[in-house]
């Protein structure tokens, strides 16, 4: 397969593949841009169908990871790494350790969290042969719930902007903690882990009459217990007749058909690379639904990351991740100024904060 000249290898930096058979790990590092800082990105383990997915996920990933760190400003770049397994069946402490030292070899050009089949326990193993692994488990050993919170602020700026509700100080310096009305907004969300199940204890405190779906059965039946979730079909979520539609599982959701079949009346979640393509986010708005971009709102474990050291805070965690209500608004208001799609305007505001090739991008 060509990696140059692959749809998604856009102006990366650096692409390593990574062999170590005596403990089963075949990975991939996507280092997509530098200039802010060392990339950043977190560590997927997937039982992938090939190894050309693979390579389409690492990349599209880490590019996302430019953007995201980019329109919240913080001091980094964008990377991802994605280990090819079966995170229940293949994750072993030997694995974990030749992946934190095939990431030592960068000598800090990429930092690596946990993600999708890793968790912050991982990275307590990688951290133990490399220093530039990231994530902090709480008493529960679970990580801050920053992503679910910043996917809510998101939320609220689309309720703000969309349907007129009151959710406090609404500007780019807003903190997002006061206001959050959302009673009686209905809001389908797909995906129940981590982020997907905190998100609904945030929604649901707001006020938010919720549907849910996951693969999970138990999930699901904890999501009703707890919030009074709507249960429905893994296969139907997406086509909900909702006022939000969350999306916080895999990526790539939204498509030519997916788009026809919609009834929601916007988006925001917290899955990366949730257009298909590009052209999905024009799809989207020409169809009237109000896309949230993914990488702005999903942008709370990043703000995590940027907190770690000995002050480290959660709640000055959270506070900080209140800011994605102001820049979520802000696209929002001038993709309807004017009238372009949300998703190119996120784009072209991200890309007045990095450079290429020492070349600043044209906004």
């Amino acid at each position: 397969m060509s990696i140059f000249g692959a749809v998604d290898f856009r102006e990366h930096e650096q692409v390593v593949f990574v062999n170590e058979p005596s403990v089963g790990l075949k990975a991939i590092i996507a280092i997509h841009n530098t200039s802010r800082g060392p990339a950043f990105g977190g560590c997927r383990m997937y039982p992938y169908a090939s190894e050309e997915d693979a390579v389409r996920d690492v990349l599209r990933l880490s590019r996302g990871m430019t953007y995201k760190a980019a329109i919240t400003r913080l001091p980094y770049g964008g990377g991802k790494s994605v280990i090819i397994g079966d995170p229940a069946r293949d994750k072993t402490a030997d694995l974990l350790r030749a992946m934190g030292r095939a990431v030592a070899t960068l000598q800090g050009r990429y930092i690596m969290a946990d993600d999708v089949g890793t968790t912050v326990r991982d990275m307590e193993v990688v951290r133990t042969v490399t220093p530039y692994a990231a994530g902090l488990p709480d008493a529960a050993g679970e990580p801050c719930p920053a992503t679910a919170y910043g996917v809510f602020q998101g939320i609220l700026a689309v309720a703000a902007h969309r349907f007129g509700r009151q959710t406090g100080n609404e500007g780019p310096g807003s903190t997002g903690l006061d206001g959050n009305d959302l009673e009686g907004l209905t809001v389908a969300v797909q995906g129940l882990g981590s982020v997907g199940i905190r998100l609904c204890r945030y929604l649901h405190a707001a006020g938010a009459r919720l549907t849910v779906a996951d693969l999970n059965a138990a999930r699901v039946e904890e999501a009703a217990d707890r919030f009074g979730a709507r249960p429905v079909p893994a296969d139907e979520i997406l086509f909900a007749d909702v006022d939000v539609l969350s999306p916080n599982a895999m990526g790539a959701v939204f498509d030519d058909a997916s788009i026809a079949g919609l009834r929601c009346r916007s988006v925001c979640g917290a899955a990366n690379n949730q257009l298909a393509t590009e052209a999905h986010g024009v799809a989207l708005h020409r169809r009237g639904i109000l896309y949230a971009p993914d990488f702005v709102v999903s942008a709370g474990g990043l703000i995590d990351i940027a907190h770690e050291g000995p002050a480290y805070d959660p709640a000055t965690v959270l506070a900080d991740c209140g800011r994605i209500r102001g820049i979520t608004l802000d696209i929002l208001q001038r993709a309807a100024r004017d009238g372009q799609p949300t998703s190119q305007t996120a784009l072209r505001i991200a890309e007045e904060n990095f450079t290429v090739g020492g070349m600043r991008r044209a906004a």
